[in-house]
């Protein structure tokens, strides 16, 4: 008879969710149901308390559920029909509610996830899971500039293009795939050279500047376009088995990139991943760690890698972290500490 009663309260629930009845309704039936099949057992019947109680305790943990996710839901401000800065809809109170019940996120993290502006300079082997991971966690406006097209000899590490894309343009392709994962971001795709001439106005309009090129002309100008800007610079590279992560934020404590490297190596000296290659999980490693890098910068969770870069083999499995400090006779930050 218990599992029977608990069928009927299965059918109420369900029944009050299809037909949207009020809440107090729906549990007070179900509380209704419960008393009087209690009440019958006992007595009339005459019974076995032990069945009424793992009833009890299994309409116990409904409750608890649905009682915890309502408060999850009434921690942000719920807008249904706009995507305005600051505002979930429904569906995405449940795609975020693993970071909602983080103690160091919760409905404010998200919050400032939601209003951030992000801009990922390169879509190839870094930005592939720096975008995807970036789109999936909710961060409200994402920039990505690359004027390269997709190519068989991206794929092999490059995870945000599918081969159906070859020969079109990376930032398209990887745009499309964001939107795919998450309609409620804006994405921003800049088909196009990171020149000194668009570089200032570009950055401008982002809170975050992530660099994941391969190429140290465009790192130099990030750097420098970057510490003009006060704007916080997530650097990533690769080579071969190893990856190197750093955040570049003289504003708020730490050196620039050119502080580490004043100036770029001779030819040869540091091959591009096309000379010297790449195994392709790695840029998959560092590339989600620039994202968490980003996503902790926006919400303030957590220690910062800023005069710190975080070094990771991948060939022996090995990860390290070494201290940064400025030089006094950087050209672009001074050597100024905040």
């Amino acid at each position: 008879m218990a599992l029977a009663v608990l069928g009927v309260m299965a059918m109420i629930w369900a029944l009050g969710r299809r037909l949207r009845w009020p809440k107090v309704m729906v549990w007070g039936l179900i509380v209704l149901v419960y008393g009087a099949a209690l009440g019958f057992q006992f007595v009339v019947d005459g019974g076995n308390p032990a069945p009424w109680a793992i009833v009890g305790g299994i309409v116990a943990l409904v409750a608890a559920y649905a009682f915890g996710l309502s408060r999850l839901k009434s921690r942000v401000k719920l807008e249904p029909e706009t995507k305005s800065q600051g505002t979930f809809r429904e569906a995405e109170l449940e795609r975020y509610a693993r970071h909602i019940v983080l103690r160091e996120f919760g409905g404010p993290g998200q919050k400032k996830l939601k209003n951030a502006k992000v801009l990922v300079i390169g879509a190839g082997g870094l930005g592939s899971p720096v975008l995807m991971y970036l789109a999936a966690a909710g961060v409200g406006t994402i920039g990505v500039i690359d004027d390269d097209m997709v190519d068989h000899s991206n794929l092999q590490r490059q995870v945000i293009h599918r081969d159906e894309a070859i020969g079109t343009s990376k930032v398209h392709s990887a745009a499309e795939a964001m939107r795919a994962l998450n309609p409620y971001i804006e994405v921003r795709p800049y088909q196009r050279r990171l020149t000194a001439e668009l570089a200032e106005a570009l950055f401008a309009e982002y809170d975050v500047i992530l660099d994941g090129t391969d190429n140290f002309t465009t790192r130099y100008l990030s750097n420098a376009t970057a510490v003009a800007l006060g704007k916080p610079l997530v650097s990533g590279a690769l080579a071969q088995w190893e990856g190197q992560l750093s955040v570049f934020d003289p504003a708020r404590g730490g050196p620039c990139y050119q502080c580490i490297f004043p100036e770029a190596p001779v030819d040869g000296l540091a091959p591009s991943c096309a000379e010297a290659g790449v195994v392709a999980p790695l840029p998959g490693v560092i590339g989600t760690m620039m994202a968490l890098e980003t996503v902790k910068l926006i919400t303030g969770a957590g220690h910062i890698l800023r005069a710190e870069m975080l070094i990771y083999d991948g060939l022996y499995g090995e990860s390290r972290k070494i201290k940064l400090a400025a030089r006094k006779d950087c050209p672009i930050c001074h050597g100024e500490i905040a």
